[in-house]
């Protein structure tokens, strides 16, 4: 891994003989993680994801100078076993329905490290999920999930049961963890590596703790290990002859009357605590008609996908944050990164059944956007000449210009919709969330 820049790729072993590996994979595995190859490629991916530097102060930029006189080092311990992960660096991140979601950050290097695990692991476990799990797995994505949701609906399932798992990045159990490894992976080498990541601890303010329980969110490792760990609760519920969908630690199951999803919730609740190890949250678990339930920021009316209300709200609180009149930069970077977050979130929501939605949203936004020009302006007399220069009337510009309304209330007057037409801010590069939607249904 001297050249990190490598171009060699990972091998890859064929689908069929992944599947007859399965359980006990008769390979040396941590040969595989520490090759050269994968450790580039693992690279690569970090690389790519960018991201903050962990607790070492190494940062993506400078790690290729930290690691050339250290890195032979780094492949000796890990193959002879002596390698100990650095604590991830503790970082508090605001959840969109309130609250706070603690992050851990590893070190660039431990990041490879993990990174080419999970791609060396990731061969040999994912054939063995449950196909009706979606969430950090190849060539599966959220809208595969709400596609099965639907196809479950559409089979006269129509109510769910949402069942909240409690903080569950934060308390997976170590034991339960391992000893579910142990069955898929015959390497001890590798489980030993991964059980030092696991214990490898917190720093927060500068202050180092134990790590008794949990898989930190923040690692390429952690996502995996997820699924290896709820994997169980997929195969209990197909045992069971549930339909459902999971996506990570979110999960759906559809029955067909509320007092089936009552003891549905009150079962699986008690295998939840009981094989896992894992806690329910009863306060935010319910069993809910499907046109009540919220999955993974949509609702389902009949055969009607829709955003949730949650989701265009917290929608709107990032355009306004992205809009403010406060936020002191120049309109072209304002519309720039609001376009960015346009395109991803009609790209995401986009499927849903909300063509008027985008449009109502789009006048809204226009709004804003006006509203942030027409604020940058200040000055009576600056008004007045930029609105003569985009065309506006010179009796127009002037009245709309003296106006003393409040600059929201002024966004939505005819002078400044005249000068600052829906044209004009598409030349500017504003995105808009109808014409989107209607590339994206009808090409």
């Amino acid at each position: 891994m001297s050249d990190l820049n490598s171009s060699d790729a990972l091998p890859r072993a064929d689908a069929d003989q992944r599947l007859d590996r399965y359980p006990a994979l008769g390979v040396n595995l941590m040969a595989q993680i520490t090759s050269r190859s994968s450790l580039n490629a693992a690279w690569k991916r970090v690389r790519a994801n960018k991201g903050a530097g962990g607790i070492d102060g190494v940062t993506i930029d400078s790690f290729i100078e930290w690691y050339k006189p250290r890195g032979d080092l780094v492949r000796e311990q890990l193959i002879n076993g002596t390698y100990q992960p650095q604590p991830v660096l503790r970082v508090t991140i605001p959840k969109p329905d309130g609250g706070e979601r603690l992050l851990g950050i590893p070190t660039v290097l431990d990041r490879i490290i993990q990174q080419s695990i999970v791609m060396t692991l990731e061969p040999y476990v994912d054939p063995s999920f449950s196909d009706s799990s979606y969430g950090f797995r190849p060539s599966r994505s959220a809208h595969d999930a709400i596609h099965q949701i639907r196809t479950g609906i559409n089979g006269g399932r129509k109510v769910a049961v949402d069942v909240d798992l409690s903080k569950f990045f934060d308390r997976v159990n170590h034991d339960v963890l391992m000893q579910l490894l142990a069955k898929r992976i015959d390497d001890k080498a590798v489980l030993k590596l991964i059980g030092r990541y696991l214990r490898a601890g917190v720093s927060e303010n500068t202050m180092i703790t134990a790590s008794c329980k949990g898989v930190p969110q923040g690692g390429p490792l952690s996502p995996l290990l997820s699924n290896v760990v709820l994997d169980v609760l997929d195969k209990e519920l197909e045992s069971r002859g549930h339909h459902f969908a999971r996506y990570a630690d979110d999960f759906m199951i559809l029955v067909k009357s509320e007092r089936a999803g009552k003891r549905v919730l009150s079962s699986i609740t008690r295998f939840l605590e009981s094989r896992l190890k894992l806690k329910v949250n009863t306060q935010k678990s319910h069993v809910v008609k499907i046109h009540k339930s919220q999955f993974l920021g949509f609702t389902f009316r009949e055969k009607h996908l829709q955003i949730h209300p949650k989701s265009l709200q917290r929608f709107k609180r990032r355009v306004r944050e992205l809009t403010s009149r406060t936020w002191g930069v120049s309109m072209g970077t304002k519309i720039a990164k609001l376009s960015r977050y346009l395109r991803g979130w009609v790209n995401y929501y986009g499927i849903a059944n909300c063509y008027q939605s985008c449009v109502d949203l789009d006048h809204w936004i226009r709004r804003r956007i006006r509203m942030c020009y027409w604020k940058q302006w200040r000055r009576v007399r600056t008004k007045v000449r930029k609105l003569l220069s985009l065309g506006v009337p010179t009796h127009i510009a002037v009245t709309t210009g003296s106006s003393r309304k409040g600059y929201w209330h002024s966004a939505k007057t005819p002078g400044i919709n005249m000068g600052l037409s829906n044209a004009w801010l598409e030349n500017q590069g504003l995105v808009s969330l109808r014409s989107q939607w209607i590339t994206l249904h009808h090409g």
